[in-house]
């Protein structure tokens, strides 16, 4: 049995989403939001910590959100991109618990993303001597992925919009990569985001 590893997930919702002409983590998507969904479904997973980093619209997804059992923090620099927002949400993770395993960083716009893939990452990356777990896309490998304490420093250092996937990059021999099997989609625009919703009724 692989040992049970201390993992945090940091979920990243603090963009402006400016290509959708509207707040993209607000919305619908079955009964609840695209954020509320991300929420639940960590909250299903077998994760020990959740945090939410927010920066655009952070008054209106507060309001109209339940983040009950999950912390939320403000990224005052949010506007410097994803990298600015990953590093803020593991500071603040560290200074909480400098003892984690491992950090899973997610995305809010990928609704297909549920609690079995994160559990799924989470078992590989507590079974595996690799340093990274990451998700395998067709010509890449990316986020939702978990990155060991050998990675803290640079998730520590991000401040660019290229988020981590530059760690990824850099350390790619260190990477398992695991195929979500088409969960992995990702909304840009509404047209995708249409088009995701219809398919998955």
């Amino acid at each position: 049995m692989p040992k049970k590893l201390k993992i945090a997930i940091l979920i990243m919702a603090a963009g402006t989403s400016s290509r959708m002409k509207a707040i993209k983590q607000l919305l619908p998507w079955g009964n609840t939001t695209l954020i509320g969904n991300a929420l639940r479904n960590t909250q299903d997973s077998n994760a020990n910590t959740i945090l939410t980093v927010l920066g655009a619209y952070r008054e209106e997804i507060i309001q109209a959100t339940d983040f009950k059992g999950c912390e939320t923090i403000y990224n005052l620099d949010w506007k410097m991109g994803l990298g600015n927002s990953i590093a803020c949400g593991t500071k603040h993770l560290l200074r909480q618990d400098p003892d984690y395993d491992g950090i899973l960083v997610m995305l809010t716009d990928q609704p297909l993303i549920d609690n079995q893939y994160l559990n799924v990452l989470i078992h590989n990356f507590s079974k595996t001597k690799h340093s990274i777990v990451a998700t395998k896309y067709n010509n890449r490998v990316g986020v939702p992925a978990i990155f060991g304490k050998i990675h803290f420093e640079a998730l520590l250092a991000l401040n660019s919009d290229y988020g981590a996937k530059e760690i990824i990059k850099t350390h790619i021999n260190d990477v398992l990569s695991l195929s979500p099997n088409g969960k992995e989609v990702d909304i840009d625009t509404l047209e995708e985001y249409e088009r995701v919703k219809k398919s998955n009724k």
